[in-house]
């Protein structure tokens, strides 16, 4: 990796999926995003029963013979394995892993390995934490409120001010991330925009659905989000290949994309917490009079609920964006 100056979209676009990058290399990540970082898949499989939930109650809308479950940004294929295994029997699904890296040895020969959302399927298209790896330039407003692209130089991170935004940029961040006293930040997010347009895009019905660390244009961070993880834990965002990039996503500009692009879709942008509660994960406690008449059932309902209570927790997981786009479906069941 050469020791330019760069923008960060450039240079967290080679850090993370360059041949060398963090995402593609064995060597460099060989247990995958799960050995970097939690997300409420790996919190607990209540989470993939849930999209399963969501999964039977798109194809009953669907009421199809086969109905599509896209997993964007899939990892190992964990979310989708554990999907499968939580499907009720006699609901035929084709699924499929969108993902950089090369297939996983041992997965479940069900699932296609592809690089790119498959056009012109029908079901629930799943996208978790996958927005918030898209790489994006950040701009920073000058000594005179000017907003100017942040360079970096990957061997260390070091960064410094280069040109004026203009342009498409300049207009995206007036619309949604406006900046004007010196040493405000911001990540620009049109390319996230584009890319869930696409995902969105590639869905002839069904859902699609972004889940992600997020904020709204009334409370966007003053200086940012640009953030590394590695091993565990986080760490100055250097755009070397060593660790993840990431950076919270724009769920609203994502959706006024979807509208922007002319795709057909209803919109819901909520939290996780009330979006795992309507499929059934609230984290309540079981009775204790269950510890009594079944002390194994009270054991697994409690544990269960301390799962649930991760997944939905103030603070943490549950403050998750879920931006949900329905697709030549009628309104929402109740």
């Amino acid at each position: 990796m050469t020791d330019e100056w760069r923008g960060w979209r450039e240079a967290a676009q080679a850090a993370l999926y360059g041949d060398e990058g963090f995402y593609r290399s064995p060597v460099r990540s060989p247990e995958g995003p799960a050995g970097h970082f939690r997300t409420s898949v790996h919190a607990s499989p209540l989470f993939a029963t849930a999209v399963a939930r969501l999964l039977t109650g798109i194809a009953r809308e669907l009421d199809t013979g086969t109905v599509a479950l896209v997993d964007v940004g899939a990892g190992r294929g964990e979310l989708l394995t554990g999907v499968l295994a939580a499907l009720p029997t006699g609901l035929d699904v084709t699924p499929y892993a969108v993902e950089v890296a090369t297939r996983p040895p041992g997965l479940d020969p069900r699932i296609e390995w592809c690089a790119e959302p498959p056009a012109g399927v029908a079901g629930l298209l799943f996208a978790n934490e996958w927005l918030d790896n898209v790489p994006v330039e950040v701009a920073e407003a000058d000594a005179e409120g000017v907003p100017r692209y942040v360079r970096v130089r990957a061997s260390d991170g070091t960064e410094r001010l280069g040109t004026e935004v203009t342009g498409a940029d300049a207009a995206w961040l007036e619309r949604w991330w406006p900046l004007s006293a010196p040493g405000e930040r911001a990540e620009i997010g049109r390319p996230r925009d584009t890319a869930w347009a696409g995902a969105v895009g590639s869905l002839t019905a069904g859902l699609a659905v972004a889940v992600d660390y997020a904020h709204v244009r009334g409370g966007r961070p003053p200086f940012g989000t640009l953030t590394g993880f590695r091993g565990g834990r986080e760490v100055r965002p250097v755009p070397d290949g060593s660790c993840d990039l990431t950076a919270h996503v724009a769920l609203d500009a994502c959706a006024a994309a979807v509208a922007d692009a002319g795709i057909d879709a209803s919109t819901e942008l909520t939290d996780q917490r009330a979006a795992l509660r309507r499929l059934g994960v609230g984290g309540d406690r079981p009775p204790l009079s269950l510890a009594t008449t079944d002390p194994a059932g009270y054991v697994r309902a409690l544990a269960a609920a301390g799962e649930a209570a991760e997944l939905t927790a103030r603070g943490g997981l549950g403050d998750f964006g879920w931006l949900l786009h329905r697709v030549g479906l009628l309104a929402p069941p109740p």
